[in-house]
């Protein structure tokens, strides 16, 4: 069959990984001092943080609409035997409602709430792409991505707290203790939810290689063909770190290095890196 394979500009996939697997994205609206621009297209994360760090107000982003889904689909669905949509999770975004209200218009078109965000949602994409490749039909992805969403291990390690502040998601007095005391806040993404899982204190390249030791290490249910580190602008120590810890503890086939899009630099900004990985 010939199925096409859409997810939000939210997976975070690299370009050269888009055009391997012939996926087309389409971009969230990410808002700027009242001004609307496309994920990837208008603004990229550069522009967020050098607006921040002139003394800007944070950005915000918004969901993609029905009507830009539906053009989308519209398109989509009369050149081929299906489209499976991968969505940002639901509980960050009503982007999967307003997919699912277009692709209602459609009979071959199915669209999947991936419970993640970045390159958590990317690997789910990614999936998508290579179960299409092996023939399965537009119905079995969507129901073998739901059986798999779960399993999905999606974390991030913070060095700056002050966009999270700036955000009203911790108090200022946490992100001052936070400074001095050098911690390094742990999130991760749990039954389509983020919240503080872990904390790292000291230098952010020692304690990303301690948060990847401890993600891995004795692990006997990590599917081992794929990883992403994906971050926003963190120095080079901090990557190879994390590489090299993932070489360490993680055995894997493939170790993708991504940047993080707009959506994670709103809300986390500069220095955050994060693994994700699949589970069996």
């Amino acid at each position: 069959m010939n199925i096409k394979i859409t997810s939000d500009s939210t997976c975070d996939l690299s370009k050269e990984l888009l055009e391997r697997y012939h996926i087309t994205t389409v971009p969230l609206t990410v808002i700027m001092d009242g001004k609307m621009y496309r994920d990837g297209i208008d603004i990229k994360p550069d522009d967020i943080f050098r607006h921040v760090d002139g003394g800007g107000a944070l950005c915000s982003t918004s969901a993609v609409n029905v009507e830009d889904y539906r053009v989308l689909f519209s398109d989509l669905a009369e050149k081929y035997d299906a489209v499976v949509h991968i969505n940002i999770g639901s509980n960050f975004s009503s982007c999967y409602q307003n997919a699912s209200i277009a692709a209602a218009n459609f009979n071959n078109v199915y669209v999947v709430d991936s419970m993640n965000l970045s390159t958590g949602q990317g690997h789910l994409v990614i999936e998508a792409a290579q179960l299409a490749e092996k023939g399965m039909s537009g119905v079995e992805i969507k129901s073998h991505l739901i059986s798999m969403r779960n399993r999905v291990d999606a974390s991030f390690i913070l060095d700056r707290l002050d966009y999270m502040q700036k955000g009203g998601r911790c108090s200022a007095v946490i992100a001052l203790g936070g400074k001095l005391l050098k911690i390094k806040p742990c999130i991760a993404v749990k039954d389509g939810s983020m919240g503080m899982v872990d904390k790292y204190r000291g230098n952010f390249s020692k304690c990303v290689e301690k948060y990847v030791k401890e993600v891995l290490k004795d692990r006997k249910d990590v599917r081992n063909d794929r990883v992403f580190i994906t971050h926003t602008p963190v120095d080079e120590e901090a990557v190879q770190a994390a590489r090299e810890a993932l070489e360490k503890y993680g055995n894997f086939k493939e170790i993708y290095e991504t940047n993080a899009g707009c959506t994670i630099s709103c809300h986390c900004g500069p220095g955050t890196l994060g693994v994700l990985f699949l589970t069996k």
